[in-house]
Parts: C-alpha cells; structure tokens; sequence
C-alpha cells in the first residue's frame, strides 16, 4: 500500500495549486471588473502602477498578461533579467535565443529594446581589432559576400564599425600592375564599355588613392592615331563647333596639355582667316566695324595685341573708330581737353601716347582755359607757383613749358621778397648762411644774374665793417687767426673797393710799440730776420712806418771798437778788404 504520508503531501500540493489558481482567478476577474465597472471611492484602486515594483512595463512587456509572468499568484521573487525568461522552453511563451545568436554574455537590454526585438543594435566600441569574422561569418552575423573581393584581412581593414558601407581600402600594398586581379567588373569595379582600348595595367592611368580623374601617358601614342580613342566615344573627340580640318589632333593639341591647342598658320592663304575665324572663333561683339581681313591687324603667330595699320587711314577720320565704342580703339578720355580739333591734329597715328604736339598758335592769353589742373596730362598751376594773376605765357612759352623765365620789371625794385621767401617752388629766398640785412634783394643781387651778387659799401656806415665782418657770416669774412690784434675798425687799413691788400697807417703813438706787432707772429707783420743785427733797441729806432727798407742807423753812442759786436758774417769786412786786425 502506499504511504499515507506520501499521498497526504501529494494532496497539499494539489489543494496548494488549486488555491494558487482560485487567487489568479480572483485577481484577474478583479481587474476585468474595475475595468469594466470602475467602483466609486477614494479607498479603491482603478489600476495597479507597476513602476512601483522597480520595473517598468514597456513595449510588448505592456501587453503581456499579469499571470504570464506571475504563475500561481507569486509576485514577489519573479525574475527581472531577460535571459531568465528569453530562454529556450520558457512557459511565458516568450522568444528565446535562437542558435545562431551571436555569442555574447552581454544582457539581452544591451542590444534589445521591448519596442522592436529583432531591430537590435550593437555597440563595436570595445570589439577587439581584428576580431570581426568572429560574428561577422555569415551565420551570427552578416559575412563576406559571394562576390566579395579575395582577402584573408580582417573586416576593420575596409569597413567601419559605425557605418559597413562604404567601404574604403588601402591600395598601399597592392602590387603595381595586379588591379585587375580584383577590378574585374564582377569583384570590383572594372573597365566600362566605352573605356579605352588598352592592355596597360589600372595603375598605368589611375591612382589608388583617387580613381579619377585618370591621366595617360601619350608618350608611346603614335602621331597622328589621336582619333584611335578620341572619337567622341572612348575619349573626348572634336566638339560641335570645331575648326573644320583633317589634321590629326596632335597638329595643334599637345598629348601633356590638351588646352590651349596652337594652330599653326604658316600654310594659310593671306586674306583666308575668316574661312575658320567666323561666329563665336571670329570678331567680338564689340569689334570695330571693317572689311578688311582679319591678318590686316592680327598676326597668325599672335592673336593679340593686335595693331592697326593707320597708314591707309584717311586724315581727320579718326573718330569713325575712336568713339569709345569699340574695344581697344579708345576715344577721348573724361579728362581729355575740351576741344573739336580732329584726333590727328595732336596724337601720331603710328604712336598714341604721348600726344606729339599742341599747336598753340592763336591761344596767345587762354592757357587757363586748359592748363587749371582740371583736364588730364595739362598740367595747371602746382601748389608751390608764385602767387600771381599774370597769364601763363608771360614766363611760359607755348613751345616749351619749362623752364620758365620771369621778367623782372621796375615796379618790382624793392618787392623781392614777395616771392623769393623760400616758400614758392624754383624760388630761392635767403640761404641759411646769407648776411644779415633787412635790405632789400636788388641792393646786391640784379634781376638779370642772381648770381654773383653786388654788395655796395657805399650805404655802410663808417665804423659798421664789423656789424658783417665778425665771422658769422660765410661770406663777409672777419679777422683771420694771424690777423694783428687791434680795436681799430676796418676801413682803417682795409677800403670797401678793394679788401686785400691793405694799408696800415703807423701813428706818432706808435712809436716805440713796433714790437707789439712785428714779432713775427702775425701774417703781413714781420719781425727781426735771422741775420738781424743784434740790438735791444726798438725797431723804429733804425727803420721808419713809411718804408721799412732802407733800415738807417745811428751809430752815437757805440762803444769804440767794439765794431764786431755787429759787422761780422756778411755783415763783416768784404772779401776784398784790406788785411787788418784793427
């Protein structure tokens, strides 16, 4: 027989189920009756707040049903985490794993949302480098396709984490002239139809680094087999409005610079340009109106500048071409001179600037009219002229503007510094180092010669030599260094006619003083000579202030025979003197 106590706790455990499913019963018919009938009072609640419980219901966990998650009427323990009920034969009926997941012990949260369960998402952030194909092998996770290019790198190599395309590779270790190996239009990207015909390498004409723009060597191109690929097709061909030739394109465009393409004219008939130089290849828009060919004024070596043969250009027609109108033939500027006077009759034909000539026959009084500083290139009067109302031609002339010349009439005498002050341009007033006077210009300076200039003594009062003389003053030269030392004035030896040589006149009160002077320090004062006769007496005792030659003197008073004392030397006995000792 069976245990009683084995078929005692069997039975509780069946009255313990029953139980637990009479009070899920009674909760959920609970819920559908507040639901349904809501009950007045402040006492009941309408709706249970799961946020209370720490855990939020959101997306499809808002509408699972309470007993899904809550067996038997246990709420307290029932599991949070994901993985405790995402699992394989789970009884929630929730979605488990399934067997190619990608192996992770991250929480189901971390790449999952309630909202939308299989849009998850995944942070690469701290996947190891190189470690990719561990998920990305075409089984947990997308892997390399059929078409892939051929490589045992790693994902990260080409691909980034935070966006799969596009992708970018490092061409730096391809081996040169090995593209097609993966650029063969089904691995990567290959040759399109209409590419050039060739059998060089990718990297011949491309780069690894920027596919296009590609450049190709034309070195080995034969001349002339342009139009092999440059047929409008395969490479770029003649546009729509080419010059009509025959030529092989390499006639004028060069293989390194397909632009600007040169043209070479040597074989084109002299009066024939118009034949290609025509609509948008011929005159401009604001070409000058003519019928002659274009080689008249353009060279077929220079296009530009172009010049105008003016030799067939009938006189006094110039402003046919020269309105302004046209582009490179100008016409009167805005500040040109008023006048009606035909082009031809100033400017040169062969050379428009400068401007030839004016004639300024008949204009005699009317410089102002042009020359105020209003028109261009007509020069007016500059800031430093001399202030004056006179017309321009009583200095200027019509021929030759500068230099000018001033005349200088009698009503100026006196007036000079009027303008000779220094301020006025070609106008010198008095230089730094001119003599002090308040005299007027014309005393010493004439109109006719500035220089040398005159100064008349003849005014100066007598005694005033030293007002000027007194060496500040470059040109009135005072007292040299050597000069004899006295306090009489000037004139007394010099005269205002003639400076040097002066005359000194040796008063009765100089007698005895000769020494004072004549010591032979002082220019044009001489002392005793080397072979002076020794004596202490004064010099005027022997010489006189009239005539210093012949010297006389007396000889009262010398001691008899003491001749010797002085007659010795040359000025001793003669060599044909008698023999004596006496």
């Amino acid at each position: 027989m069976p245990d009683n106590r084995q078929s005692l706790g069997r039975v509780q455990r069946i009255a313990a189920i029953a139980f637990g499913w009479l009070v899920s019963l009674i909760l959920v018919a609970g819920c559908v009756a507040a639901e349904a009938a809501p009950l007045k009072g402040k006492s009941q609640n309408l709706h249970f707040n799961h946020l209370t419980t720490g855990f939020p219901l959101s997306g499809a966990h808002s509408q699972a049903k309470c007993e899904t998650c809550h067996a038997y009427g246990v709420f307290k323990g029932t599991p949070r985490e994901c993985s405790s009920c995402h699992v394989t034969g789970n009884r929630m009926g929730a979605m488990a794993i399934p067997s190619n997941h990608i192996p992770t012990r991250a929480n189901c949260d971390t790449c999952h949302t309630t909202t939308i369960w299989t849009q998850a998402r995944f942070s690469h952030s701290n996947v190891a480098a190189g470690t990719c194909k561990t998920c990305h092998n075409g089984t947990a996770a997308t892997g390399k396709s059929v078409n892939h290019v051929t490589t045992e790198a790693s994902c990260d190599v080409c691909h980034r984490t935070t966006a799969w395309k596009p992708a970018a590779f490092d061409h730096a270790g391809v081996a040169p002239g090995s593209c097609v190996t993966c650029h063969n239009g089904k691995t990567a990207q290959g040759k399109t139809a209409s590419h050039v015909a060739t059998q060089d390498s990718c990297d011949a004409c491309h780069k690894t680094n920027a596919w296009k723009p590609a450049s190709y060597n034309h070195k080995g191109v034969q001349a002339g087999a342009c139009t092999t690929c440059h047929n409008g097709t395969k490479a770029t061909g003649k546009s729509s409005n080419h010059v009509s030739s025959a030529d092989s394109c390499d006639a004028c465009h060069k293989t390194n610079a397909w632009k600007p393409a040169t043209y070479n004219h040597k074989g084109v008939q002299a009066g024939t340009c118009t034949t290609c130089h025509t609509g948008s290849k011929g005159a401009p828009a604001g070409h000058m109106p003519t019928s002659a060919s274009c080689d008249t004024c353009h060279g077929t070596s220079g296009w530009k500048p172009a010049k105008m043969n003016h030799s067939s250009v009938k006189a006094g027609t110039c402003d046919t071409c020269h309105t302004g109108a046209f582009g490179n033939a100008k016409g009167k500027p805005t500040g040109h001179v008023p006048t009606s006077a035909k082009c031809d009759a100033c400017h040169n034909m062969t050379v428009w600037k400068p401007v030839t000539s004016f004639n300024h026959n008949g204009v005699a009084g009317n410089c102002a009219s042009c020359h105020n500083g209003s028109f261009t290139n007509v020069n007016g009067k500059n800031s430093g002229h001399i202030p004056t109302s006179a017309s321009c031609e009583t200095c200027h002339t019509i021929n030759a503007w500068k230099p000018s010349t001033f005349k200088h009439g009698s009503a100026d005498a006196g007036n000079c510094n009027s303008c000779h002050t220094g301020t006025f341009t070609n106008v010198k007033g008095k230089n730094s180092d001119h003599i002090l006077t308040t005299a007027s210009c014309d005393v010493c300076h004439s109109t006719a010669a500035w220089k040398p200039a005159n100064f008349k003594h003849s005014g100066a009062g007598a005694g005033s030599c030293g007002s000027c003389h007194n060496g500040s003053n470059p040109k009135a030269k005072g007292k040299p260094s050597t000069h004899v030392p006295t306090t009489a004035s000037c004139e007394t030896c010099h005269t205002t006619n003639v400076w040097k040589p002066s005359t000194f006149k040796h008063g009765a009160t100089d007698a005895g003083k000769c020494s004072t002077c004549h010591t032979g320090t002082f220019t044009k004062a001489k002392g005793k000579p080397l072979g002076h006769v020794q004596t202490t007496d004064n010099c005027d005792a022997c010489h006189q202030t009239t005539a210093w030659k012949p010297a006389t003197f007396n000889h009262n008073g010398v001691k008899a025979g003491s001749c010797t004392t002085c007659h010795t030397g040359t000025k001793g006995a003669p060599s044909g003197h008698i023999p004596t000792s006496s």
